[in-house]
Order: structure tokens, then sequence, then C-alpha cells
């Protein structure tokens, strides 16, 4: 049986945890060596454009972990079925 507020909690607390990761954890840092051959092989127009599809793909792909995570957790932890 599924929990009536399952789908609310679930959506405020990816919320939540994407704020906390915006917040605390860190993206990932290139050399310069290397995001100058990053752009050149995308064909990118400078490093800001590189940047910000890398914060793009990082923070998305930290979404999608914490909401497995926090599925799991509701699940295992939280479900009314016995």
């Amino acid at each position: 049986m599924k929990h009536p507020l399952e789908s609310l909690l679930t959506a405020g607390g990816i919320l939540l945890m994407a704020m906390l990761s915006c917040l605390l954890l860190p993206a990932p840092s290139l050399g310069l060596a290397l995001a100058q051959k990053l752009v050149s092989f995308f064909h990118l127009m400078d490093l800001n454009q590189l940047y910000t599809l890398l914060f793009c793909l990082w923070f998305l792909i930290l979404g999608a972990v914490e909401f497995f995570v926090l599925r799991f957790i509701w699940r295992r932890w939280f479900s009314l079925a016995e």
C-alpha cells in the first residue's frame, strides 16, 4: 500500500537534498589543460560553456542518486506495508 503523502514527501526531500548538494558538495574542478582540451574536443565557445555543461551534468547525477537513496530509505523504513 502506498502512503498518501509519499509523492509529496519524495519531491520535497529531493528539492531539499538538491539545495544541500548545491551548498555543500563541490562540483568537479578540471585543470586548465584538461578543460581547454575538452573545449576544443567538444567544439565549445569558451570555458564558461564547458563549466555550465559540467555543473548541469553534475547536479543531474547528484539529483538522480539522491532520488534513489530517498526512495530506498522511504520504502525501507517508512512504508506502511508489513
